[in-house]
């Protein structure tokens, strides 16, 4: 018996809220949160890079286990599972002070990230075929809904609690949590499988197989994945050590917190608009023109460290940052089954997961062998040139073709 139609509007609402959970807190917001718990805790910019890559780590470890998980069981029961594990790591960290329970907790939110967020954007892209990269965009503008509120309450719960103020944010985002982990059981659901299906009989292992070859060897996906790997080794650099290269430029922390903020407000809009350029002009145009405007933004801070210069940053980026995210995403999924989307999301997020592992260790080391922020960033400005280039191939060589799935059924219909 076929199920019942979900509300489309419940169901991204609520997926956008695991987004904002599970990427914009458990991931992104740890740059606002660092400075203060570093100081709370006496930690060094080196251990602090530490905290990162455990995450990522995380990330990466888990990252093709949940696709493998979402493909065989659902997405739904996958997020579920991601949003557990990232409400118990924000709950650990609310009480945690030994560099090594630290470690372990933000490791698990890196685990927790795995599970929820790549099944979530493969299970949407499945429901809407044809707008995949409006409704990407539009789960990913919980990223900048979460920046946004964390760009004002990090600084405004260090000023009111003191030096326990950061302990006070991670236990209002285990809060959001909960929220979230509500609304998924009850908004989230797996697409119907197609017509024909047999579930008593599972593919041979010698179908995987050659299934995971086919997408692990597709060149449109794997240069995807080399452009999301370089967007996750940059971004989370940003994230974890621009907020604290304003400060050392001099920067009031309030403002910074702020413009902070104002990245994560011009998320929220330009989430949609994204992925409504990146269906109508092609996913690799869409991914030109997002890394072209973030190397502009990495540029400027490391030519002109002054609240001019950051406040510039942070507006850029907030214009192209889901750009980045929902091109690649997107774009993951043009060239495979339906079937195999679960996988392709997961294949190329490990080239992310892996980027974001050696970004945030490195970029400590280099800050603290250095003393200053300007090479790190300058180095990073490098790489998203890089990125442009290899965005521009999409467009060119890589154009793909008519998809096969086009004259699917919406799942929704």
């Amino acid at each position: 018996m076929p199920s019942p139609r979900p509300s489309s509007v419940l169901m991204i609402a609520s997926g956008m809220l695991v987004t904002l959970v599970t990427v914009a807190l458990a991931r992104l917001s740890f740059g606002l949160i660092l400075p203060p718990m570093r100081e709370s805790l006496g930690l060094s910019y080196e251990q602090a890079g530490n905290l990162g890559t455990a995450t990522a780590l995380g990330y990466l470890s888990l990252v093709m286990v949940a696709g493998a998980l979402a493909s065989r069981h659902g997405g739904r029961v996958s997020v579920l599972l991601g949003l557990a594990c990232v409400i118990a790591g924000f709950t650990g960290l609310s009480q945690a002070s030994a560099y090594g329970p630290l470690v372990a907790l933000m490791a698990l939110l890196g685990i927790g990230t795995a599970f929820a967020y790549t099944p979530l954007i493969s299970l949407i892209a499945t429901w809407f075929p044809q707008r995949r990269g409006l409704a990407i965009g539009l789960l990913n503008s919980g990223v900048g809904t979460g920046m946004m509120s964390a760009g004002w309450l990090v600084p405004y719960l260090s000023q009111a609690y003191g030096d326990e103020g950061w302990r006070w944010v991670w236990a209002l985002f285990a809060a959001v949590g909960v929220l979230a982990f509500v609304g998924a059981a009850l908004f989230l659901h797996d697409p119907p499988r197609p017509e024909g299906t047999d579930t008593a009989r599972s593919p041979t292992a010698a179908d995987r197989r050659a299934r995971r070859r086919a997408v692990f060897r597709n060149p449109y996906v794997v240069t995807v994945a080399l452009v999301y790997g370089i967007v996750g080794m940059t971004y989370i650099v940003q994230a974890i050590f621009m907020f604290s290269f304003a400060l050392d430029a001099g920067v009031d922390a309030t403002t910074a917190g702020r413009i902070a903020s104002l990245m994560g407000f011009l998320g929220i809009v330009c989430g949609p608009v994204w992925g409504t350029v990146s269906d109508r002009l092609g996913r690799g145009r869409s991914l030109v023109l997002a890394m072209g405007l973030a190397f502009v933004s990495t540029a400027i801070p490391v030519l002109s460290p002054t609240l001019a210069g950051f406040s510039a940053h942070y507006v850029i980026l907030g214009v192209c940052v889901t750009g980045m995210f929902t091109s690649a995403l997107a774009a993951s999924t043009e060239r495979v089954s339906p079937h195999e989307a679960p996988l392709a999301v997961s294949y190329v997020t490990v080239f992310f997961a892996a980027g974001q592992l050696l970004g945030p260790a490195a970029a400590g080391w280099l800050i603290g062998w250095t003393g200053g922020f300007r090479t790190t960033f300058g180095l990073s400005a490098v790489f998203i040139l890089i990125g442009v280039v290899l965005s521009w191939r999409l467009t060119r060589a890589l154009r793909p073709p008519e998809r096969a799935s086009a004259a699917e059924p919406h799942p929704c219909s």
